[in-house]
């Protein structure tokens, strides 16, 4: 699936307004807006309120904890001494949050979104640890056992506890976006109204842009798009959803002796890291959190199998980009996500 610095097709913040005014609040009030680095990516928090708040110390504060939770890129996160054997381990709320909510996109996938693929996501060159050069189909198949989310489990002093040992658990195809609803509730708590959160392209909004009276307006990059030339594919009007993109169509490695292209999206059931017929995966969800993991999970699904899914679960609506066989390019969407999109 995708490693923690995998491409996800920026769904990016473009000047954004509200329909509606809150009583009390000057079309005039200018936006108070917070960018940085974190996750190994960069974040952009734009909000509107009353008074000046000083959030940068809490916006650091939630990064650190999710970092010292769950980032396979620091050594001595929680995730990493699991990862490395370390059964004392006794995991956090944030922890316990972002567990859940895979095992539930897990299952409502039938298997396709699984972050126990973090050793495959390793050996083929997207993860922390040192990529495998020998791999082939024996030693993909034999690294199969450690496959399953299933065979993690949760003791009830909040241990984790593994069927195989050797289980390496990768949530970074899902914490960016529970990071975006993280940081959605911190400005909850400081009665913020009127936001819109972005963190390596994945974004929460709440309310509407009070400076230019239109809501929020997000965009989704046009998948065929040449380098250093942007151009959208769609925008949209975002509120009080979460929003996530995912796609392979530039994030891949080239082996340097054999040429072969590997992408990012690792199929759970064979291992292999495959290209399906979706170019990019929107989908907007009640939160961030869940919208990144179905974008991972429909990506390894193809479009079929993720029309099919999307008929078993509810308050999910899509924009896929997809080739046919003939390499036409087609988009299919929901009427939910119609219902968002600015007209052209």
């Amino acid at each position: 699936m995708k490693d923690y610095k995998r491409f996800k097709l920026k769904t990016i913040l473009l000047t954004v307004i509200s329909a509606i005014l809150l009583s009390g609040c000057s079309k005039n009030q200018e936006a108070q807006i917070f960018v940085g680095q974190a996750l190994g990516t960069t974040y952009q928090v734009k909000f509107f309120h009353k008074t000046e708040l000083p959030i940068q110390k809490g916006l650091d504060s939630i990064f650190e904890v999710i970092n010292r939770s769950m980032s396979t890129y620091q050594p001595d996160s929680d995730i990493s001494k699991i990862n490395a054997g370390d059964t004392s381990i006794v995991v956090d709320d944030n922890f316990r949050e972002v567990l859940k909510a895979s095992k539930k996109i897990y299952s409502e996938s039938r298997g396709f979104f699984d972050p126990t693929v973090g050793n495959l996501v390793n050996a083929y060159g997207f993860g922390p640890e040192k990529r495998n050069n020998s791999l082939n189909s024996r030693v993909i198949d034999s690294m199969l056992q450690y496959v399953g989310l299933n065979k993690i489990k949760l003791s009830a002093e909040n241990r984790i506890i593994k069927d195989i040992p050797g289980i390496y658990l990768d949530f970074n195809a899902i914490a960016k976006g529970y990071t975006v609803d993280v940081i959605a509730e911190y400005l909850n708590s400081k009665k913020v109204q009127n936001y819109l959160v972005e963190v390596g392209g994945e974004l929460v909004a709440k309310g509407t842009n009070i400076k230019s009276e239109e809501p929020w307006i997000v965009a989704i990059d046009d998948p065929l798009q040449t380098e250093g030339n942007r151009v959208f594919e769609a925008t949209l009007f975002l509120k009080n959803r979460g929003m996530a993109t995912s796609g392979n169509y530039r994030k891949f490695r080239l082996d340097s002796l054999t040429g072969q292209r590997y992408v990012h999206t690792i199929n759970p059931k064979t291992g292999k890291s495959e290209k399906s017929n979706l170019l990019s995966a929107s989908v907007l969800a009640k939160n961030c959190t869940l919208a990144d993991g179905y974008a991972t999970a429909f990506m390894a699904l193809g479009l079929e199998r993720s029309q099919e899914m999307l008929s078993r679960i509810e308050d999910v609506d899509v924009y896929f980009i997809y080739s046919e066989e003939n390499e036409e390019v087609k988009v299919f969407s929901t009427s939910g996500f119609k219902d968002v999109l600015r007209p052209e």
